[in-house]
C-alpha cells in the first residue's frame, strides 16, 4: 500500500516550565522519542496508550501543530518536517484534525453555517454559489438537519457539535484525517452514533485517518492497524485482528487483558499494570516499560529495544521476542459481543 504519511524517528521535546521559584526551567520532556510509523492511503491507524504516552503530542506533530526535535514527517512524499508557514498552508486542506473537545474546538460565537463554511473561504474552495449546496450535502453526511446552519454551538448537545466538527474537516476535502480521542468527551449513549458516522465517512469517502484514544476496543473496531504507544515510544504495531489474537508486548498484553467483559455473570482474571508512568522528564534507561513490566529481565534495564518483525507485517520492541510465550488475553473469545454493545 502507498504511503499517505511517514513518521521516521521522529523525536518532540519540550522544555519544562518553571516552578514558583525559578527551578526546573533547563528540564526536557521528552513526549516523542524516536517514533517511526507509517500511513497507508484510506487506512486507518490506531494510536492507543495510557495518557501521558504522547498520543496526542504525535497527533499535532503530524498536523505541525507541536515543533519537532529531530526527524522527518513526511506527507504524500514531501517532507513537511521545517517546511515554511506559507507553502505548509497549501497543504492544510489536505490535512484535517478532530479535537477531543467540540465545545472548545468552536467558536462560540459563530453560527454552524460559518463554522463549516470558514476553511472553504480560506483555502478558495468552490465559490460563494456552490456553497449552499456543499453546506446541504456535509450537513446530511455527519446527520444533521439543514435548518441547524443557523445556529451556534452552544444551542446543540455535544454529539451535535462533533457532527459539525466533523463536518468542517470534511469541508476542505482532506486525505488525511487526525482524529484525537474524538468520542472520550461524549456521553456513552452518543459516543457509538459518533463512531458509527466516522466508520460510515471512513467507506464512502475512502479517508485515511490517524484515530488517536486510549480506548482499546474502539480502536479495535475503527483501525486496519494498531499502534502502541507507551512514553513517548511505540511498544507495538500490528493489524488490528492479528494484534488481538496473538499480542507480543507485555504491555500490549496487559492493555488488552484490561479490557471489560459485556457479560456480568462470566468470570474474567485480570493481570494489573503495577506502578505509575514515569515522568517523560527522566525516563528510566532501556526499555521505557521496564518498571512496570512483570518479564522484565537484566537486559531491559540495560539496553532500549529496538521494533523487531515478529512476522512481516507485526513489530514489536521486546527483548523477550521469541524466547517467551504470548499470553492469550481472554478478551478474545468475547471481543464481537462487547463492541456489538458499543457500537449501535
Amino acid at each position: 500500500m502507498t504511503a499517505l504519511v511517514e513518521i521516521e524517528q521522529l523525536k518532540v521535546y519540550f522544555k519544562a516550565k518553571s516552578n514558583l521559584l525559578g527551578r526546573g526551567g533547563k528540564r526536557i520532556v521528552k513526549a516523542i522519542d524516536g517514533v517511526s510509523l507509517r500511513i497507508g492511503q484510506h487506512q486507518v491507524v490506531g494510536l492507543v496508550g495510557e495518557s501521558g504516552s504522547g498520543k496526542s503530542t504525535l497527533g499535532r506533530a503530524v498536523m505541525r501543530l507541536n515543533p519537532v526535535h529531530e526527524g522527518k514527517i513526511l506527507f504524500q512524499g514531501r517532507d513537511i518536517t521545517h517546511l515554511p508557514q506559507r507553502e505548509l498552508a497549501a497543504l492544510r486542506p489536505k490535512m484535517q484534525m478532530i479535537f477531543q473537545d467540540p465545545n472548545s474546538s468552536l467558536n462560540p460565537r459563530m453560527t454552524v453555517r460559518e463554522i463549516i463554511r470558514e476553511p472553504m473561504l480560506v483555502n478558495r474552495i468552490g465559490s460563494q454559489a456552490s456553497h449552499p449546496a456543499v453546506l446541504k450535502d456535509l450537513m446530511e453526511q455527519v446527520g444533521l438537519p439543514e435548518h441547524f446552519l443557523d445556529r451556534h454551538p452552544h444551542e446543540m448537545s455535544g454529539g451535535q457539535r462533533q457532527r459539525v466538527a466533523i463536518a468542517r474537516a470534511l469541508s476542505t476535502h482532506p486525505a488525511l484525517i487526525v482524529a484525537d480521542e474524538p468520542i472520550s468527551a461524549l456521553d456513552v449513549s452518543v459516543q457509538a452514533q459518533i463512531l458509527n458516522l466516522l466508520l460510515d465517512l471512513k467507506a464512502q469517502q475512502r479517508l485515511a485517518m490517524l484515530f488517536i484514544s486510549h480506548d482499546l476496543a474502539v480502536v479495535r473496531h475503527v483501525s486496519d492497524v494498531i499502534a502502541v504507544m507507551y512514553l513517548g515510544h511505540i511498544m507495538e504495531i500490528a493489524p488490528a485482528v492479528k494484534l488481538f489474537a496473538a499480542p507480543t508486548h507485555p504491555y500490549t498484553q496487559l492493555l488488552i487483558e484490561s479490557i471489560p467483559t459485556a457479560d456480568p455473570f462470566r468470570k474474567k482474571s485480570y493481570r494489573i499494570i503495577k506502578g505509575e508512568l514515569p515522568s517523560a522528564m527522566n525516563p528510566p534507561p532501556g526499555c521505557v516499560f521496564h518498571t512496570r513490566c512483570p518479564a522484565a529481565t537484566a537486559q531491559c534495564k540495560l539496553a532500549a529495544p529496538a521494533l523487531t518483525r515478529v512476522s512481516a507485517d507485526h513489530l514489536a520492541a521486546c527483548h523477550l521476542i521469541g524466547s517467551a510465550p504470548v499470553r492469550s488475553p481472554e478478551i478474545n473469545t468475547q471481543r464481537e459481543e462487547e463492541v456489538s454493545c458499543l457500537v449501535i
